[in-house]
């Protein structure tokens, strides 16, 4: 029997359904969340995200504006950028898009943000809350895998989760939530000896590579929960995730497409978090 699909546009989109009655409500007791973002340069993918975190702020009421700042501004100028937003009362979540340009240490920006704004989840103070199980924001990534797990009642509390890929913006973090559920999870990586028999041993698989079809059905355990995070472009033009989704369907029991899989609620975890923001992490 094939796999049951995880549509997360089909998510997504009930989510941003009911964000839009919450913003509403805030709106009408004078708070409108406000998300900034900032990007620096012409990253054509950078662009192209961007825009959609725009039309998704406008589709559930969230305001939302991007400072665009050309590829040569200083690292100075934007952290003196960074620190306006900190001090206005007015913008409740900031949002730096990645990549930076070389000359920008990355850290140090993500560093810059006030903590109580890091909507994206990446501040070291927010990442330390998330690791001691405290009320934080959550990185958007794997914060929308862990809501598409639970969306379709899969029990993540003592199932042995494996992960493919150590990043600091979807493994490691991913990783940590799912410990945070009571999960047993394993990290897979570059230097991992003998993949595949971690990956059999998964009740739920998370492919975070960044390499087109690189996981096929001898990697998986029959019934397992798999997760494509992987977005890669082939030459005839078409997207295809990390793992082939033709040969998992037929062993997995859930699976994630690509596209309509994990990318759309990443954006919509991000406007949670900037509701979140809006309202204060205390009130939470």
């Amino acid at each position: 029997m094939p796999a049951e699909i995880i549509n997360g546009k089909e998510l997504a989109q009930q989510l941003k359904d009911n964000m839009k009655e919450e913003v509403s409500k805030l709106r009408e007791e004078g708070l409108i969340p406000h998300l900034t973002v900032v990007l620096i340069g012409d990253n054509p993918a950078s662009k192209s995200y961007v825009k959609g975190k725009k039309k998704a702020s406008a589709e559930t009421g969230i305001a939302s504006d991007i400072i665009e700042l050309p590829e040569s501004t200083s690292e100075e100028k934007l952290l003196t950028i960074i620190t306006e937003l900190n001090n206005n009362p007015a913008v409740h979540g900031i949002l730096v898009q990645l990549p930076l340009p070389e000359h920008i240490a990355e850290q140090k920006v993500i560093e810059h943000i006030d903590p109580n704004k890091d909507v994206d989840g990446f501040h070291p103070v927010n990442i330390g809350r998330m690791i001691t199980g405290k009320d934080t924001f959550l990185p958007c990534t794997p914060f929308g895998i862990v809501t598409m797990l639970k969306s379709k009642n899969i029990t993540i509390a003592g199932q042995h989760v494996v992960i493919i890929g150590r990043s600091n913006i979807v493994g490691k973090p991913v990783g940590q939530l799912l410990l945070n559920e009571n999960a047993t999870v394993t990290y897979c990586h570059s230097k991992t000896k003998d993949l595949k028999e971690f990956t059999k041993m998964a009740d739920i698989l998370i492919v975070a590579v960044g390499k087109p079809n690189v996981i096929n059905a001898a990697y998986i355990k029959p019934g397992a929960a798999v997760i494509d995070v992987g977005i890669n472009r082939l030459e005839n033009g078409s997207l295809t995730g990390d793992v082939d989704f033709d040969e998992a369907k037929d062993v997995a029991s859930y699976i994630t497409p690509v596209p309509r899989g994990v990318g759309p609620m990443t954006i919509t975890m991000l406007l949670q978090n900037t509701i979140k923001a809006a309202k204060g992490l205390e009130s939470q």
